[in-house]
C-alpha cells in the first residue's frame, strides 16, 4: 500500500529556492522535457576555461550509463545547455533528460507511484490468478532465473523453485541471460562482468551435479528479455518462474511487466525478496515514513531481526532433479557460457591478474568469509580503517555478484559471536554486522527515493551547486596525479586491482567533490565503471555521503584534509609507498606531503617527477564552502 499523500504548499522545499533554475517547462507535471529533449552527443566536452598554457586541452571522456561513444552525426551536433548531459552524466541512449526538482518532490510527497509500489500492486491484483496457476497442472519443469544471485546455497528464489518442483514431481531449470545493453546502461565494469562470467561457469558446474541445467543466452536488446523468458517457459512447458528481486527502477519495472504478461499467458512469475537481509519497506519511522538517517534505521533493523529471527535462517538447498530429467532436456545441459561483450572485455593480462586477485564463485566466497571470521575479525574494529593492514573481509565482490548472500554473512558472524544479539558481543563482529547493514540501508533508500537512480542527488535541492567541469583535474584524479599522495595511491590501486578500501573511497570522493569541486556524479560513474564490487545503491550512497548531497551525509562544511587523513590512516606511509613508487625512498612523515615538508622529501619528489598539488587545500576548502552556500541558498547543511 502506498502511504497517504500529503499536501504541499510548494513542491520545492523553501530552503531550495535557488534550485528553481534547474526545473523544467513541465512545472508540476510529469517530466515533459524527457520527451522533448533530443539525445545528446556522448561525453565529449571542451574545458570551460583555458589551460594554463592557453590551449583548450583534451576533452573529458566519461562513461555515462551506457559507456560507449556512439551516436549519429545529427545527434553529435545537438548541443544541450546542461553540462550534465554534455559530459555524459545523463546517457540519453537509455534514459530521459535529467529529472526536474518538482518531480523529485512529487516522489517525496507520494504523488508519483514508486516502481516497488507498482510491482506490489500488480502482485496483489494478480494474486488469485497466479495462485491458481501455481496450484494447477505442474507443467514439465520450474524455472529459476539467476541474476545477481549466482549461488545454490541460501538462495530464496532457487529454494522455492526446487520446493515447488519437488511437490509437482518435476525438475528445475536454471536460466541466466546476458544482456549487453543492461551492462552498458548500468555501467557495469569490465572487471565485474568478467567476475560474473567466471562465477556463472562455476555455478553451471555445481548445478549439473544436481542434475539441474543452467541455460544461458545472450539477448542484446534489453527490452526483449521479458518476452524471451516467457517464450522459453512456453517452449519447455513451464508454468512457474521464480527469481530474486533487484531493487533498481529498471529491474522493478521489468519484473512488474513479467508478472502482468506472465499472468496473461498462464505463467506464474514469482519475484522473491533475497538481496536484502530485511526487505525494503519493512522499517518505518514513528510517522510511518522511510528512515533517511542510518543510526535510527540501524536500531530498527536490529530490532526487526531480533523480533523476526527467521529472516536469517538459511534457505534449503535445491534438491537433485528427478532421474530422467536430463534425457528430457538434454540440450539445455550443453549451453556454453558466452564471452564478454567487446565493450566489456578485459585484456589477457587483466584477466589473469583478476583471476588470481578475485577468485570467483560460491566456494571462493565461503572460503574468504570463513578466513575473515576465524583469523581477522578480532582485530577488525581497531584496524578496519587502515588500508595497509588488509584486515577487512573483502567479500563485497561476492555480495555484489550474489555468490554470497548478505544474510549468510550476518548469520555466520552472529554464530561465532558471544551472543545472538546482533548489536552486542565481540566488538569486531558487532561492527562488521553494522557495515553489512549499510548495504541494506542504501537499498531501502533506493526503493523509497528512486530518483537517486536517475542522476539526481537525494538532496535534490543541491542540484544548483555550481560544479567545475575541468578535464585536466578529472584526468589527474583518475590517474592518481593530484599531488596528494594518499589520493593518488588510492586511485592507482583502484586502476590496478578494480578495488578500493572503504576509507580511501571516502577520501578520494571527498577530494573530487570538495577540493576539485567536480560534479560528484563524474566520480560516481568512474567508480562504478572500474570497481569489481560495483553496486549502484552502495556506490551512490557513498558518493552522496562524501559530497554531502546524499542521504545521511557528512555536513557540507566538513571537508576532509587529505594530509591529515593520510597521517591518521597510513601513518607509516606503507600504502603510499606501495602505490606511489616515486615517493618510496622518502623516510618518515614527509611522504604525506613532500613538497611542504621540503628538504630530502621534496628533492626526491621533484627528482622522480611526482606532481605538485593541483589545488591548494585552503583555497579548495574556501571555494567549496562558498559554492555550496550559494547553491543551496542557506548557511547550514
Amino acid at each position: 500500500m502506498m502511504p497517504p499523500k500529503r499536501k504541499l504548499s510548494s513542491r520545492i522545499p523553501a530552503n531550495a529556492a535557488s534550485a528553481v533554475a534547474y526545473t523544467d517547462r513541465a512545472g508540476d507535471a510529469p517530466n515533459k522535457r524527457s520527451k522533448l529533449s533530443k539525445p545528446a552527443a556522448k561525453a565529449f566536452t571542451k574545458p570551460e576555461h583555458p589551460t594554463k598554457d592557453g590551449d583548450e586541452g583534451d576533452a573529458i571522456v566519461t562513461q555515462g550509463r551506457g559507456g560507449v561513444e556512439q551516436q549519429d552525426e545529427d545527434a553529435a551536433n545537438f548541443d544541450h545547455s546542461r553540462p550534465e548531459e554534455k559530459t555524459g552524466i545523463v546517457d540519453r541512449r537509455f534514459y530521459p533528460a535529467e529529472m526536474s526538482n518538482e518531480r523529485c518532490a512529487m516522489y517525496n510527497a507520494n504523488e508519483i507511484p514508486r516502481p516497488m509500489g507498482i510491482l506490489n500492486a500488480t502482485l496483489e491484483r494478480t494474486k488469485d490468478a497466479r495462485e491458481e496457476i501455481q496450484n494447477g497442472e505442474g507443467g514439465q519443469a520450474v524455472i529459476h532465473w539467476f541474476k545477481r544471485d549466482l549461488r545454490i546455497r541460501d538462495n530464496t528464489g532457487l529454494s522455492k523453485a526446487s520446493e515447488l518442483a519437488k511437490k509437482k514431481g518435476v525438475g528445475v531449470i536454471g536460466v541466466w541471460i546476458m544482456s549487453p545493453q543492461d551492462w552498458e546502461a548500468h555501467l557495469v565494469s569490465p572487471a565485474k562482468c568478467d567476475f560474473e562470467l567466471r562465477s556463472v561457469k562455476l555455478l553451471q558446474e555445481e548445478l549439473a551435479e544436481l542434475n539441474i541445467p543452467l541455460y544461458t543466452e545472450t539477448i542484446t536488446p534489453r527490452k526483449d528479455v521479458p518476452k524471451r523468458l516467457l517464450n522459453l517457459a512456453k517452449k519447455w512447458g513451464v508454468k512457474n518462474i521464480f527469481c530474486n528481486l533487484e531493487y533498481e527502477p529498471d529491474e522493478l519495472r521489468r519484473e512488474e511487466r513479467l508478472v502482468r504478461l506472465g499472468t496473461e499467458d498462464g505463467i506464474n512469475f514469482e519475484p522473491c525478496h533475497d538481496d536484502c537481509v530485511v526487505p525494503p519497506g519493512s522499517l518505518k519511522t514513528g510517522a510511518g515514513r522511510q528512515f533517511a538517517v542510518y543510526s535510527p534505521w540501524y536500531r530498527a533493523w536490529v530490532a526487526h531481526l531480533h523480533a523476526h529471527p527467521h529472516l536469517l535462517n538459511e534457505r534449503p538447498m535445491p534438491e537433485q532433479n528427478p532421474s530422467g530429467f536430463r534425457d528430457n532436456f538434454k540440450t539445455l545441459f550443453d549451453r556454453e557460457i558466452p564471452p564478454a561483450p567487446e565493450t566489456k572485455a578485459l585484456g589477457p593480462e587483466q584477466k589473469e591478474r583478476f583471476y588470481h586477485l578475485w577468485p570467483a564463485g560460491e566456494a571462493a566466497a565461503i572460503d574468504r568469509i570463513s578466513l575473515f571470521l576465524t583469523e581477522k575479525i578480532g582485530r577488525y574494529t581497531a584496524t578496519r580503517n587502515f588500508p595497509a593492514k588488509q584486515s577487512t573481509a573483502s567479500v563485497s565482490v561476492h555480495h555484489a555478484a550474489g555468490t554470497l548472500a548478505a544474510r549468510t554473512s550476518v548469520r555466520l558472524a552472529r554464530d561465532v559471536n558471544s551472543t545472538k544479539k546482533l548489536d552486542g558481543g565481540i566488538e569486531g563482529i558487532k561492527g562488521w554486522i553494522g557495515e553489512i547493514a549499510w548495504r541494506d540501508f542504501y537499498r531501502h533508500v533506493l526503493v523509497n527515493w528512486p530518483y537517486v537512480c536517475m542522476n539526481k542527488p537525494f538532496k535534490f535541492e543541491y542540484t544548483n551547486i555550481e560544479w567545475e567541469y575541468n578535464d585536466e583535474h578529472f584526468r589527474a584524479w583518475t590517474e592518481g596525479r593530484t599531488g596528494y599522495p594518499i589520493v593518488d595511491a588510492a586511485m592507482r590501486s583502484l586502476n590496478s586491482t578494480a578495488y578500493m578500501h572503504n576509507r580511501l573511497r571516502m577520501i578520494t570522493a571527498s577530494f573530487l567533490a570538495k577540493h576539485l569541486l567536480l560534479d560528484w556524479r563524474l566520480g560516481e560513474q568512474y567508480f562504478i565503471t572500474h570497481l569489481i564490487d560495483g553496486d549502484f545503491a552502495s556506490n551512490n550512497g557513498g558518493w552522496g555521503f562524501s559530497s554531502s548531497t546524499g542521504v545521511d551525509p557528512q555536513p557540507y562544511f566538513r571537508v576532509f584534509n587529505p594530509w591529515l587523513q593520510s597521517e591518521k590512516f597510513d601513518a607509516e606511509g606503507e600504502f603510499i609507498r606501495k602505490w606511489v613508487p616515486e615517493l618510496s625512498e622518502i623516510k618518515g612523515e614527509g611522504i604525506h606531503n613532500p613538497y611542504d615538508k621540503g628538504g630530502e622529501a621534496e628533492k626526491i619528489a621533484k627528482r622522480e617527477g611526482y606532481p605538485r598539488v593541483i589545488v591548494e587545500h585552503k583555497f579548495a576548502r574556501d571555494r567549496c564552502l562558498k559554492r555550496y552556500k550559494a547553491g543551496i541558498g542557506r548557511e547550514s547543511a
